[in-house]
């Protein structure tokens, strides 16, 4: 079978932990409901310059990393198979640094996904330094799968006046109308410290009018969704949205932009749900399709493959 081609893929993030277990359980379930390919892709410094799995070599050489990889990418695809037998898959294991090299495939994927916790994070750290680096470089939405992945529940978005709010709109309204469940609308202001009643209340009003507004919109183009509108009075976005996810499938927010510094970009908001959120979460990077050739310093996806069934 031909390789799953780099366009209109979901990049999946495989690394030595069962956190990319889920990642790849869940990813599967995503592509074939958006009816595309799924590429299980694994970073390797050693490169995947050895014979494939099952020969003598390899056998003799069992414990080599890129054997270790192999091995692990082949269970991520069962497991991938298992939880979606119509996904259509391929395995990679390239030689690089997995940020760099994911970020290289977000440049024409349609997502890149990932688990919360992997290999060389800080003792202690909630989520992975892997899933920080890539939610803050990616060209295309990513999704940091963590907590519960049973695919039951609302889809939660926590929006704002800010462009990058837009994005998530976009994403989390397709994701609920696919999966045929409410949207949960989640909207925190907050009033100056010195404002007096009435100006609380006029706040309250135009915060909540500006987000039904924007609900009539995306409701006549999505007539079959239901909206759930949760605007409150509160400094913590990240509360907020929390306090609704334990009844939801995922939880969508918008990504400041894109740099070097693992979590740089992402804001309070978007750490505090990567470390602490119950169920996957989006990061909704605009989609910026470029060549496949990849900046400096970047792997792109012309690496060694092996199509699955």
């Amino acid at each position: 079978m031909a390789r799953v081609s780099a366009e209109h893929t979901i990049v999946v993030g495989i690394d030595l932990t069962p956190a990319c277990l889920d990642a790849a359980r869940w990813a599967a379930r995503e592509a074939v409901r958006r009816g595309v390919g799924l590429v299980l892709l694994h970073a390797s410094a050693f490169g995947p310059r050895e014979p494939e799995p099952g020969s003598a070599s390899v056998r003799r050489g069992a414990d080599s990393p890129s054997s270790q990889g192999y091995r692990w990418l082949e269970r991520a695809a069962t497991e991938a198979r298992n939880a979606a037998p119509r996904v259509r898959l391929t395995v990679e294991l390239a030689c690089g640094i997995a940020p760099e090299l994911l970020a290289g495939w977000s440049r024409t994927a349609e997502l890149v996904v990932v688990g919360s916790h992997g290999l060389g994070g800080l003792s202690g750290v909630l989520v992975g330094s892997v899933a920080l680096k890539i939610a803050a470089r990616a060209w295309c939405p990513v999704v940091v799968v963590r907590g519960s992945t049973v695919p039951e529940g609302t889809v939660v978005v926590g929006v704002d006046a800010s462009p990058e709010s837009d994005l998530a709109w976009e994403f989390a309204v397709e994701s609920a109308a696919s999966r045929m469940v409410p949207l949960v609308v989640a909207h925190a202001w907050h009033a100056e410290p010195w404002a007096g009643a009435a100006q609380v209340a006029e706040t309250r009003s135009r915060e909540r009018q500006a987000v039904e507004d924007r609900v009539v919109g995306w409701r006549g183009k999505y007539p079959d969704v239901e909206f759930r509108l949760h605007a409150v009075q509160d400094r913590d976005a990240a509360r907020v949205l929390l306090g609704l996810s334990g009844s939801a499938q995922l939880i969508v927010i918008g990504s400041r932009g894109r740099g070097p510094i693992a979590g740089g970009l992402l804001g309070s908001t978007g750490n505090a749900l990567l470390s602490r959120a119950p169920c996957p979460v989006v990061l909704a990077h605009e989609r910026k399709r470029a060549s496949p050739a990849s900046p400096s310093g970047w792997s792109s996806p012309e690496t060694r493959g092996r199509a699955h069934a």
